[in-house]
């Protein structure tokens, strides 16, 4: 059934008074949503709010299958509709892209979200590193007073000290394995195809992997695996290499290694017939 008739045969089910349904399918850069029109409004003059609020469905922008269409970050636009369902921030433990979603709030112009992502500021106007709550812990009880707390917050600001739990849970290495493949016919320039992307991996330890990837890691093949061991198991819910490789750069990793192994065989006994390439490579990144 086409959009326009889904809308027509859910109208009836939301506000009579609206030209919008109820349920309303969004694409956000790439990343399809379907989401209630309450949701969408539930902050008032917010920029959603203005466009299914203000606006009609014709004069909003939609891709080839009728969804309307946001171009912005879909990765990040899940945590602004979890916002917009109640009004509530909750984050992944290793979320390393705090800067980007308050971009993408006061982008849909939602202040009070924005303000909670803030990031803290010292006394100069310098922004303060963040330290997690588990590290803040630790090192209360290794000072084992209540002027650890302080301690702490200075030390992050002035950037002259770092406890030794901080240090060894930022440090270590990741490895990123990409195998692909590609056909190359008897006509190199027409005949060839793009290369097919079977899968990234991610080998390291769990709590850097986390950290670096977020929600983006797949862990179905490796569950409940706790935060200080190692695993080989863990890949990628995209087949975007450089998107991986922002992310690790973004996270202060470097790359120090890589290398590359491929075979070539014939898709059948016929020689004549095309030949497929087959390639596996792993990139090895640092951060000290």
């Amino acid at each position: 059934m086409a959009l326009a008739d889904t809308e027509r045969a859910v109208s009836n089910c939301g506000d009579s008074s609206s030209p919008f349904s109820e349920i309303i399918e969004l694409n956000v850069g790439g990343q399809v949503y379907v989401t209630r029109h309450k949701t969408l409004i539930a902050v008032p003059d917010s920029l959603l709010w203005n466009m299914f609020n203000k606006k009609t469905p014709k004069e909003l922008a939609r891709d080839s299958k009728g969804r309307f269409f946001l171009d912005r970050d879909g990765f990040l636009f899940r945590y602004i509709l979890d916002y917009l369902r109640d009004l509530n921030l909750v984050l992944p433990d290793y979320f390393p892209e705090k800067s980007r979603l308050q971009r993408e709030a006061d982008f849909f112009q939602l202040r009070d979200l924005a303000k909670r992502l803030s990031p803290r500021m010292s006394k100069d106007n310098s922004v303060s590193e963040e330290i997690s709550q588990s590290d803040t812990e630790e090192g209360a009880l290794q000072c084992g007073s209540s002027g650890a707390m302080e301690t702490l917050r200075t030390v992050s600001v002035s950037g002259a000290m770092r406890s030794p739990s901080l240090d060894s849970r930022k440090s270590g290495y990741i490895t990123i394995g990409y195998r692909g493949s590609y056909t190359i016919g008897r006509d190199i320039q027409t005949d060839a195809k793009f290369r097919r992307v079977a899968r990234i991996t991610v080998c390291g330890k769990t709590s850097l992997a986390k950290e670096v990837f977020g929600d983006t890691l797949n862990e179905s093949r490796d569950p409940d695996r706790p935060p200080e061991r190692y695993t080989s198991r863990y890949y990628l819910k995209y087949n975007f290499l450089e998107q991986a490789f922002d992310k690790l750069t973004e996270s202060g990793f470097h790359m120090v290694a890589c290398s590359s192994t491929g075979t070539c065989a014939y898709t059948s006994n016929d020689p004549n017939e095309d030949k497929i390439w087959t390639s596996y490579t792993e990139y090895v990144f640092c951060r000290e």
